[in-house]
């Protein structure tokens, strides 16, 4: 099976040598855990290897987003600059503002459907190969019930496979115990069911110290460890460190 580099140090060893190419993987945590960083982090590793990228900001403003990688030594800007990289803003639209982005969704509301053409039309226009969705709580405004968002997800699945993409969602949860808590994957509770591959990310900050760890829940046509795994977010944006003995999570 063909893989696809993730660009983060310390993971790609662990599922054979990246996510399988054409799937879609859920990266989950709660806030702070790094996410959004996880999943730019992916992006831009792949623009540098000449396979553009797509990123579809649904909750953070693509500003916001630019600034906060920016702080960790990632220049998003020159990626666009160059066609590499692509922000398509959604935010801006989920509470009926203008945007000013160069690719934006109409301030008329975000409409599933009218997402998903417009991820279609990005996707061919740049030539992506990876695709970013943050978040799928980020539609919630327009998600009934968990049905619909497994609906959702699987249609996305669908045109992202079609398009011969490899993606990331996100999604959130509560801050969990990894060791003693019943888990919860995501937000609806249906994501974790349609992705291909589930990726959690954990924060527990006490005092000035602080534990960051992940765990790889599912990776299907790969072998991976099922430890949980330390990480830092530092220069080099995260970084996955080999299990540690006695580490706290």
């Amino acid at each position: 099976m063909e893989r696809v580099e993730t660009g983060i140090p310390g993971l790609d060893e662990l599922i054979e040598g990246g996510f399988p190419k054409k799937r879609m993987i859920l990266v989950s945590g709660a806030t702070g855990t790094g996410k959004t960083t996880f999943s730019m982090q992916y992006l831009l590793h792949g623009a540098k290897k000449g396979e553009p990228g797509l990123y579809i900001a649904v909750d953070q403003r693509p500003k916001s987003v630019r600034e906060d990688m920016k702080s960790l030594g990632f220049d998003v800007e020159e990626m666009e600059k160059e066609g590499k990289l692509a922000i398509l803003d959604a935010s801006s639209a989920k509470v009926g503002y203008t945007s000013d982005e160069r690719y934006s969704i109409p301030q008329i509301g975000l409409d599933i459907d009218e997402l998903i053409l417009k991820i279609m039309d990005l996707i061919d226009k740049i030539g992506a190969k990876r695709v970013v969705l943050d978040s799928i709580p980020g539609l919630g405004m327009q998600i009934e019930d968990e049905h619909e968002v497994r609906s959702i997800i699987l249609k996305m699945n669908h045109m992202f496979s079609e398009e011969n993409v490899t993606a990331i969602m996100t999604s959130e949860v509560p801050e969990q115990n990894l060791k003693i808590d019943k888990m919860k994957f995501s937000k609806y509770e249906a994501e974790e069911y349609v992705a291909d591959g589930v990726i959690m990310l954990h924060y527990l900050g006490v005092g000035s110290e602080s534990n960051r760890s992940m765990f790889i829940r599912k990776m299907r046509a790969t072998e991976h460890t099922e430890d949980i795994l330390p990480l830092e977010i530092g220069e080099k944006g995260i970084e996955v460190k080999p299990p540690e003995k006695g580490y706290e999570y």
